[in-house]
């Protein structure tokens, strides 16, 4: 199948659906927003990132590698569009020949995150979305093309962690990209779940997980209120 332009999904609302469903769902879909120190801090890290510039570096015996900045990307077989922080393409010389710019034999994309390597997936799904946007636009004549791996560069570490797209990652992601969709498409906002998290969560006073998250039912949280109402109430004699 094959996505119109105006159906493609932004690639970061998968790192937002993994980390939490109902905010990714707030932003995407209820079109909320708000920030705290944790999104700034990820805001400046970007800033270098997401200015699109590029440049050619010489490795040794005559190898190159190019490096593109705030690459814009997509796939309209997943239907997808986003913009990589750095993709590196990498050029190998071939005996007697000079090196064919047009034609990388390894792309390795790079995505910047605050913080440190998180125990869950949803930066490797992220990273591994944009690897198969890249491998749709960089196959030509028929030849489908292959990357291997990415990186994460962690603000809190400030070094890479190696990231394999192997089948299960691959999968994953496929798995993941069907579930956004799902959700984007019948519009639900999914009710909240109180984590940990939640206290990180910029949105967390738009979300209200204390008044809306668990079993907490509406009707338990209106008695609530309404008792501590009554309690503040003036006695008249």
């Amino acid at each position: 199948m094959t996505y119109h332009e105006d159906d493609l999904l932004p690639i970061s609302a998968l790192q937002h659906y993994l980390f939490c469903p109902r905010q990714c769902a707030l932003i995407h879909l209820e079109q909320v927003w708000t920030e705290n120190h944790l999104t700034m801090e990820g805001l400046l890290m970007h800033e270098q990132a997401d200015s699109p510039t590029h440049e050619t570096r010489p490795r040794v015996d005559g190898d190159r590698v190019r490096v593109e900045r705030a690459l814009p990307i997509r796939s309209l077989e997943l239907g997808l569009i986003g913009k990589a922080d750095i993709v590196e393409f990498h050029y190998s010389k071939v005996s007697g020949r000079s090196v064919d710019l047009l034609k990388p034999n390894r792309i390795v994309p790079v995505e910047y995150k605050r913080g440190k390597p998180k125990a869950n997936d949803c930066d490797r799904v992220q990273l591994c979305a944009q690897a198969l946007c890249l491998e749709e636009m960089c196959s030509y004549d028929a030849k489908p093309f292959s990357i291997e791996d990415g990186a994460l560069f962690y603000g809190t570490t400030r070094r890479r962690t190696d990231v394999v797209f192997d089948d299960d990652l691959r999968r994953r992601t496929t798995q993941t990209i069907d579930a956004l969709r799902t959700m984007i498409r019948e519009r639900v906002t999914p009710s909240a779940v109180r984590t940990k998290a939640c206290d990180k969560c910029s949105l967390i006073d738009l979300c209200l997980p204390d008044a809306t998250g668990g079993d907490r039912s509406v009707a338990r949280f209106m008695n609530r209120q309404l008792a501590a109402h009554l309690q503040d109430e003036p006695e008249f004699e």
